[in-house]
């Protein structure tokens, strides 16, 4: 079996009275993208802290794959560090230096010089779409380039592994899709990718599993699919009818010709009814979500916070 790229087991980290992180354990494959989904406070961003050696755990171990360090796969270790890349929410750029000179200052402090530098430059900045604005200062850029800068930044020495703490907020639709592309790309390249987000949607399209949490704790990990179907709930459907054959029982609500029933099946309810003669007129499906799932699991909304 393979040595998981993450591994965290038992980590807990509190600041006074709060338990950011409550006994955490989850462990992340080798060029997978996995999700922490969950409401701003859950306890993601110091999570990401503590992957990465800026804060120590209370109880509880990180270990980033297999290393050679003597003490094995500890980020305290930059030996181990090395192989990190971190996009945090709070962008790491220095907006008084254009986006090159950025890429260049992190560049150096990992350790790269010469071609090799400049090769790696100029990949991120193609990378980030900011060739064309390399010698503009960073201070600047819209908010979206700044968080594409911000990505470039965390890809300068090439690691193989890729943190991104809620690499969207903030951006404008365009930004937006150029960064899922983006992750698409690494992704198809073997990137092992952690991102969290309290966006459902970014969970749904980009991870193949997802860890929820809230208020330090785990709440439930599995691939989207899995928890929609243990948590999600039934599927609700909305329609208008054409006409109604005489005799024919029509599930749930039903007001004149509009009817609302809910089904883990819709598609099968909806083909039942047609077989029986049901003409539809419009027909809505409104299927469950990570939202669903969060609210089923908590009792409120993922954005109430």
């Amino acid at each position: 079996m393979s040595i998981p790229a993450v591994t965290i087991t038992a980590l807990s980290k509190s600041f006074g009275d709060l338990r950011a992180v409550d006994d955490l354990s989850f462990s992340v494959q080798n060029g997978e993208t996995f999700g922490l989904l969950g409401p701003n406070g859950a306890g993601k961003t110091t999570t990401i802290s503590l992957l990465i050696g800026l804060l120590r755990p209370d109880h509880g171990s990180v270990v980033l794959g297999k290393t050679e360090s003597r003490d094995p796969g500890n980020p305290a270790f930059a030996t181990v560090r090395q192989s990190v890349g971190v996009a945090p929410q709070a962008l790491s750029i220095y907006e008084a230096l254009t986006a090159k000179e950025n890429l260049e200052f992190f560049g150096q402090l990992y350790g790269l010089s010469g071609a090799k530098l400049k090769e790696r430059v100029a990949w991120c900045l193609d990378f980030a779409q900011l060739a064309e604005r390399a010698k503009t200062r960073a201070g600047t850029f819209s908010g979206g380039m700044k968080r594409r800068l911000n990505m470039a930044v965390a890809l300068i020495h090439e690691p193989s592994i890729l943190l991104l703490d809620e690499p969207t907020v903030g951006v404008d639709p365009q930004s937006r899709n150029h960064i899922f592309e983006s992750i698409q790309t690494l992704r198809e390249q073997g990137m092992t990718i952690l991102y969290t987000t309290h966006y459902m949607e970014e969970a749904q399209r980009l991870c193949e599993r997802v860890a929820i949490m809230d208020h330090g704790k785990l709440l439930a990990m599995d691939t989207v699919e899995n928890l929609l179907s243990q948590f999600g709930g039934d599927s609700i459907i909305t329609a208008d009818l054409q006409s109604i054959p005489s005799g024919v029982e029509i599930p749930g609500a039903r007001s004149g010709n509009r009817i609302r029933f809910v089904a883990p099946r819709p598609l099968e309810e909806v083909a039942k009814l047609s077989s029986k003669g049901v003409a539809f007129q419009t027909l809505n499906v409104i299927q469950p979500d990570l939202e669903s799932v969060f609210l089923k699991l908590t009792g409120r909304n993922l954005r109430d916070g």
